[in-house]
């Protein structure tokens, strides 16, 4: 699986987009703002010099990608997990935990024991969702979106109980030592969470397209009744792995952005990161090396949207119609092409 093949099996994701960007545009000369400025301001916030990228564009990207890796994972076996959001919550606070109580041990060690904290959560937190689905028949589309306000609940208790920092005065945990923070590149906020990330894709890709198991997922997800009686397909092992693994990832993220960007946990930590890694997979076609584009493309918009905040006075929330646009367009472009499948079979 390489780049350019990738590149070209995103070429139809790109009207989406451009009709993301067209809506936006629109919708601010509409409303009286100046439409070429704000847009100006978007791509430079992302895209204009070394520091935005190194500090606005890639940090943002980290989390993105890992749990648009995490969902495509997921959706690709068919369970739809929608609670990337919550999972990211409980692997902050599992890693800021272990961060705090880790702190006179090296980097070497105390780094991989924080990412491992959070994935640990944020599996084990996914698997309350599989266990319901596959106890009682519970749908993972329910639990998992329920489950997403109890772990914010959760982290706004930590943060002002057991986790609050010292002075017991704001709600916040106290700071990472630094012995728990992942390496950072000199001058920027760039860490070394774009590197998991990126290894994180490229096992994903050998997984699914390389393995015995990731050919299964892959039955699985697109008819689990085949590939269980004509395949022989144990698809609830493969459902509660696809699940419990997406969970894992998130919470790796959640690990990620405590011990690589805040160095605290603190309630808002997220701003929608879990549901954004949603659009980032559908708009990479569950791919894992495409999602590294579309996750560089969302945190690019995301970015920018600080910037057109600052400089045109246009409220950063109006990014949102970019993302929403875009995942509309995706998803109206599935639906007409499994309408076409039948009709020229």
């Amino acid at each position: 699986m390489r780049f350019p093949r990738v590149l070209t099996d995103l070429a139809p994701a790109a009207g989406a987009v451009g009709a993301g960007f067209a809506v936006l545009f629109a919708g601010l000369a509409l409303t009286g703002y100046d439409a070429p400025r704000a847009m100006a301001a978007m791509i430079g916030g992302g895209l204009g010099s070394g520091d935005a990228i190194l500090s606005a564009l890639l940090p943002r990207a980290i989390p993105l990608i890992i749990i648009g890796l995490g969902i495509g994972l997921a959706f690709r076996a068919g369970a739809l997990n929608i609670g990337a959001e919550g999972q990211f919550q409980v692997g902050a606070i599992a890693a800021t935990w272990a961060g705090l109580a880790l702190g006179d041990w090296p980097r070497s060690l105390a780094v991989p024991v924080v990412l491992a904290a959070g994935c640990a959560a944020g599996a084990g937190w996914a698997s309350i969702p599989a266990a319901l689905r596959l106890r009682f028949g519970v749908l993972e589309v329910i639990s998992t979106l329920v489950l997403n306000f109890i772990a914010e609940a959760l982290l706004s208790w930590m943060v002002q109980g057991p986790l609050q920092e010292p002075t017991h005065v704001y709600p916040q945990s106290a700071m990472l030592p630094p012995s728990a923070r992942l390496p950072a590149l000199p001058g920027s906020r760039l860490h070394l969470g774009l590197l998991v990330a990126l290894l994180a894709a490229a096992g994903l890709g050998i997984l699914q397209r390389k393995t015995l198991f990731g050919f299964q997922m892959r039955a699985a997800g697109e008819n689990p009744d085949a590939a269980r009686i004509v395949g022989r397909v144990n698809t609830s092992r493969v459902f509660a792995f696809a699940l419990l693994a997406s969970g894992g990832l998130a919470g790796v993220a959640g690990a990620s952005e405590v011990s690589g960007t805040t160095f605290a946990l603190f309630q808002n930590l997220s701003p929608g990161y879990g549901f954004t890694g949603i659009a980032v997979a559908l708009l990479a076609k569950l791919d894992p090396l495409a999602t590294i584009v579309t996750g560089l493309l969302f945190a690019a918009i995301e970015a920018g949207a600080s910037a057109m905040q600052r400089e045109a006075g246009v409220p950063a929330i109006a990014a949102y119609m970019v993302e929403a646009t875009i995942t509309i367009m995706v998803l109206l472009g599935d639906a007409a092409r499994r309408r076409r499948l039948p009709e020229a079979a």
